[in-house]
């Protein structure tokens, strides 16, 4: 049942489709994935079904964006199982739309320096439901002027303050308005890798303001420092989670599907959260009654 809660598919920023995902996923054994877009549950619903087809558990899950205004960060929220998905419709969109204003600007700048048409650039967009840096690359990397995707080209365009960087940062909604739409739509709010937007040491701020979960095993974090993370949800008696931040061709890192994961108890704890959840303020209700009555 061992499960690789954090995969991306062509809907977002993968190079691999659902159906592709699927297969390399039962090709490797694994029991559970979740497939978790950047502001995108197109793919929720049919991932499942084809999931079942093929004997594999996939979660509905998305990877929503948000900006912790205290840090002036992008914290990146893995929401699962929400009963009532559509109520992040409206949070989905907002997000996109943001990322899409800055992707433009960002695609403008890269055709006015290197001479590479924009509808080229879009084209390799195609099939996502916006436009990503990796999909930028893709247009540089095909025009011969770079020979990777995370190689020193990319750092120079979007590192920020870079001399030579075209980043721009989207502004998204506040990471507590966001962890309070999954909550409103019955999901489960999991910090996404934390050491990859540098966002650790935050981590008690995320706590008090309704965190779930913390994703620990996920390739930016080593050894050391998933101990870290796992010590403080423990502590917080909070979930966790683990994830390969699959993309495909578009990894961030040398992984591959699989490579880090979430344990059989790790998911089970996900799985029976929310019950658990509402067993326990039913139980809190109860009390609060029987001490008022005394």
């Amino acid at each position: 049942m061992i499960g690789d809660l954090h995969c991306h598919t062509r809907l977002s920023d993968g190079s691999l489709g659902i159906e592709e995902i699927i297969a390399f996923a039962v090709k490797k054994g694994l029991g559970t994935i979740a497939i978790t877009d950047h502001d995108c549950l197109a793919g929720t619903v049919r991932g499942k079904v084809i999931g079942a087809r093929h004997g594999l558990q996939v979660i509905p899950g998305v990877e929503l964006s948000s900006t912790f205004e205290e840090a002036d960060k992008n914290v990146h929220i893995l929401c699962y199982l929400p009963d009532f998905p559509d109520m992040l419709e409206g949070l989905c969109k907002r997000n996109s739309q943001a990322r899409k204003r800055a992707s433009h600007f960002m695609m403008l700048q890269v055709a006015k320096r290197y001479n590479i048409p924009t509808e080229f650039i879009a084209k390799c967009a195609t099939g996502s439901t916006n436009l990503y840096k990796k999909h930028i690359m893709q247009a540089l990397i095909e025009c011969g002027y770079a020979d990777c995707f995370n190689g020193e080209l990319y750092k120079e365009l979007f590192t920020k303050n870079g001399e030579n960087s075209i980043l721009i940062t989207p502004k998204y909604e506040s990471t507590k308005s966001v962890i309070d739409a999954v909550h409103e739509a019955g999901g489960i709010a999991v910090l996404a890798h934390p050491y990859l937007t540098g966002c650790e040491e935050y981590i008690d701020d995320f706590i008090k303001i309704g965190i779930d979960g913390i994703e620990v095993n996920h390739p930016s974090a080593n050894e050391e420092q998933q101990e870290v993370l796992r010590k403080k949800a423990s502590k917080a008696k909070i979930l966790v989670t683990g994830g390969s931040d699959f993309h495909g061709l578009y990894n961030e890192y040398k992984v591959s599907l699989g490579d880090y994961t979430t344990s059989d108890d790790e998911l089970h704890a996900l799985l029976t959260y929310k019950s658990k959840q509402k067993r326990l303020q039913k139980k809190l209700a109860q009390n609060a009654e029987a001490q008022a009555e005394a």
